[in-house]
């Protein structure tokens, strides 16, 4: 029996969208099925077995579609195993240290008893969209601070936690 897998993502300048299809491409080569959509186009978790959602960071908060799919899907994901990551430190620091997830994560964590949250570095380059990330980039602030391979180690464990279950049922 197949698990099936949703990883949901809110992002702006597509950087969080490219962490979410590169998790979801782990949990396929790990033998499960998983889905990267945006957390805006997600009507329903029914046939969804498990859920990862992540969201950018801005100002210190998730991304606004990030936060609306947990507030609007609560019941189900209450119910799912759950992950979060956020995206968003522009600087090698979260690939140094365990960033802890910003008040407003950590409080839907308790709430919905996820499994984990990490937090990955950002990627903010020439081109972003709104004027605050026009200034970032124009002063020098921007670039790709993603780690791939850290973001493939993360999503293997979660990978390995759900088939670990489903061996166990």
């Amino acid at each position: 029996m197949p698990v099936n897998v949703l990883v949901a993502y809110g992002t702006t300048n597509g950087s969080t969208a490219q962490i979410a299809e590169a998790v979801a491409e782990v949990l396929r080569k790990e033998g499960l099925t998983a889905a990267a959509l945006p957390a805006g186009a997600v009507v329903d978790l029914t046939g969804y077995d498990a859920v990862v959602v992540g969201g950018g960071l801005y100002a210190g908060r998730w991304h606004k579609d990030a936060r609306r799919f947990v507030r609007r899907h609560r019941r189900a994901l209450a119910e799912r195993p759950l992950w979060f990551f956020s995206s968003g430190p522009l600087d090698p620091s979260a690939s140094e240290r365990d960033i802890p997830p910003v008040p407003g994560v950590r409080r839907a964590m308790t709430r919905l008893d996820a499994r984990g949250h990490v937090t990955f570095g950002g990627c903010l380059q020439e081109g972003a969209k709104g004027r605050i990330a026009t200034m970032i980039v124009r002063n020098g602030k921007g670039g790709d601070f993603r780690n791939f391979p850290e973001i493939e180690a993360w999503s293997a464990r979660v990978a390995g936690e759900l088939v670990a279950e489903r061996a166990n049922n």
